[in-house]
């Protein structure tokens, strides 16, 4: 299931070994030193931005490295909330209803306080699920149970998909 090119600690590993090999470069004064720095920092990026990346339809978010997961669903809810409130409140102010337009922007701010729990709560389960797939993967590959081994590997997957769509989520809101 996962692809170690996708790792963000690979990633972390990589562009330390590129600043290292740049350093040399520089001591050396090699220009092929300095291309091979470049070469990995480059790789780096790349291997860091694909471990962020999921692709998402409707509530549901899949990564490249094979996880999925479905959101919380308050955060469907919630944003349904926000966008209904939106609108009693633009009609309300159109017709001059203030009764109307307090109704819908009250349902508009619950909307957003349902989405952030919702958020919040695939971002908390996303991280634990992530912790357990690793220590319980280490735990399985020790012993020599494979089938562990894939299963913890696809909880951690799954884990890391839930906290990157929670933080992607977040970031736009911010």
């Amino acid at each position: 299931m996962s692809d170690s090119n996708s790792s963000s600690l690979k990633a972390y590993a990589d562009s330390a070994i590129g600043a290292g090999q740049s350093v040399i470069g520089k001591v050396t004064g090699s220009a092929g030193d300095q291309a091979n720095a470049e070469s990995t920092k480059s790789k780096a990026e790349a291997e860091k931005a694909e471990s962020h990346s999921i692709g998402k339809i409707g509530p549901v978010a899949v990564s490249s490295s094979g996880g999925v997961h479905a959101d919380d669903p308050n955060r469907s809810e919630g944003s349904w909330n926000q966008t209904i409130g939106s609108g009693k409140e633009s009609i309300g102010n159109l017709l001059g209803a203030e009764g109307l337009k307090k109704e819908g922007q009250q349902q508009n701010a619950e909307g957003k306080g349902q989405e952030a729990q919702g958020q919040l709560s695939d971002l908390g389960s996303g991280i634990g699920d992530r912790v357990q797939g690793t220590f319980g993967g280490i735990v399985s590959g020790l012993t020599g149970n494979r089938e562990d081994q894939e299963k913890y590997r696809a909880l951690h997957d799954d884990g890391k998909v839930a906290q990157r769509s929670a933080e992607a989520d977040i970031q736009k809101q911010a």
